[in-house]
């Protein structure tokens, strides 16, 4: 089987993790795990059941260490510390966008739980930083001429939905929010992607420094292109969740097409119409 692209450089994203962690301002930045935060917690006060045995994949330990005190706590290397069938409640928190196999980690994921146990996955999506890509890359276009990889690209909920359903989980779910968030400047959200960790860590960067040109530019096309009205700039981040269970047979399946064995006119109680002839 062919492997899937290198798209993230891993030592350097520990590396941009780690500097975050000392950043002054990585509490106040830590606002879009925070409310991946508060989502897991609503959604598991919803599910209404004890998870025992719970995992968290995560780049930032401590944060998530604080949410879920007896829960154990893992990297989200490329190969996950988890015990096939240990665990009934499986998070992957807000790092699942930067693996080079999300698909595998989520199927890493699945094989850690028991039947029927729970994944909750948490990631940015392909809303995220829109501003930000668009401008740097027009900018980019017209002072070199070409382009090169600087926002990380990421997937799209609908994709995500159908790579739960290829890892192999029941009842695939994925939903999520937007959050906007404004800035003074463009080098203000590059600050605040700093004290989250966000910053380039893609395989493929331009590893010297970038033109101040480019900058110069970006900066006047993000501020004609979304600047609001007290001279700030947004930025959006897309937050989706990804829920899936472990197979189980106590779990609702879908019934075989051509098994029902009532008419759906007769419980709508109206008059059955044949299709068309050019139908």
């Amino acid at each position: 089987m062919q492997s899937p692209p290198i798209l993230t450089d891993r030592s350097t994203l520990v590396r941009h993790r780690n500097r975050a962690i000392s950043h002054p301002s990585h509490a106040d930045a830590m606002f879009l795990h925070q409310a991946a935060i508060a989502d897991v917690q609503e959604r598991l006060i919803e599910v209404n059941r004890t998870f025992t045995k719970p995992a968290v994949v995560t780049g930032f330990p401590d944060l998530w260490r604080n949410v879920m005190p007896n829960a154990l706590i893992v990297p989200d290397d490329e190969v996950l510390a988890l015990e096939p069938g240990a665990h009934d409640l499986v998070v992957h928190a807000m790092g699942l966008h930067w693996a080079n196999d999300p698909l595998g980690q989520m199927v890493q994921c699945r094989r850690a739980l028991q039947p029927d146990g729970l994944f909750l996955g948490a990631l940015l999506g392909g809303r995220t930083l829109h501003e930000l890509r668009t401008s740097l890359a027009e900018a980019e276009t017209a002072v070199t001429g070409g382009l090169s990889p600087r926002v990380l690209p990421m997937a799209e909920i609908r994709d995500l939905g159908g790579l739960l359903q290829r890892a192999g989980f029941a009842l695939p779910v994925a939903d999520g929010f937007v959050q906007m968030a404004t800035y003074k400047s463009v080098f203000d959200l590059f600050a605040d992607l700093r004290a989250m960790g966000e910053t380039n860590a893609l395989a493929g960067r331009l590893k010297h420094a970038t033109r101040r040109a480019i900058f110069t530019e970006a900066v006047a096309i993000y501020a004609a292109t979304q600047g609001q009205a007290d001279d700030r700039i947004a930025a959006t981040f897309e937050v989706i969740f990804l829920t899936g269970w472990a197979q189980h047979d106590s779990q609702q399946t879908p019934l075989r097409p051509g098994s029902a064995k009532h008419r759906l006119a007769d419980a709508l109680k109206v008059p059955e119409q044949p299709l068309p002839k050019d139908c």
